[in-house]
Order: C-alpha cells, then structure tokens, then sequence
C-alpha cells in the first residue's frame, strides 16, 4: 500500500540538502523509490513559509532537496546543515 494520506515529521537537513525520511514512516507506507510524492518543509528555526516541490525518495531514504527550495532560508555566510526541518508528505 504506497502513501494515500498527508505525513509530517520533523528531521534533521544533512549536507547536500537531504533529509532523512524516518524508517518507521517508510515501513508504515511502504514507500517505493519509484514513487513521486509531493513534498513541503520549512525551516522551524526561522519560519518563512513553506517550499514545496516533487521528489522521488532515494534507495538510501533520503529526498533531495533542491537547491531553489532552500534559496529563502540560505545566505551566502551560514549553511544549513543540521538545521531542523518540518517535512510534509503526500501522495502526488
């Protein structure tokens, strides 16, 4: 059964721009790799409103960011690794 219904979390943005969807929400929805969701985060530390995008979840469980979603929050002087983020996800 792949994702029929909206799923938040919160997690942690590693470098690169990827996020790392929880196992357990992997194996509850038994999300594919070939599956496209749509998916919506925010920074929660500096609150600007929501990016969304379409992303396919990679092998490892992890969704890339694109680098154009990350463009409000980020500056030229501070990266946002190891910021946490709020991540939405629903079926496209």
């Amino acid at each position: 059964m792949p994702l029929t219904r909206k799923v938040n979390f919160k997690g942690k943005l590693q470098k690169a721009g990827r996020v790392q969807i929880p196992k357990m929400t992997r194996w509850e929805f038994k999300i594919e790799a070939d599956q496209v969701l749509k998916v919506g985060f925010s920074v929660t530390s500096k609150f600007k409103g929501w990016q969304f995008f379409y992303a396919k979840i990679g092998k490892d469980g992890r969704i890339f960011i694109p680098e154009t979603a990350l463009a409000p929050w980020q500056n030229e002087k501070t990266s946002l690794s190891g910021v946490i983020v709020e991540i939405t996800l629903e079926p496209a």
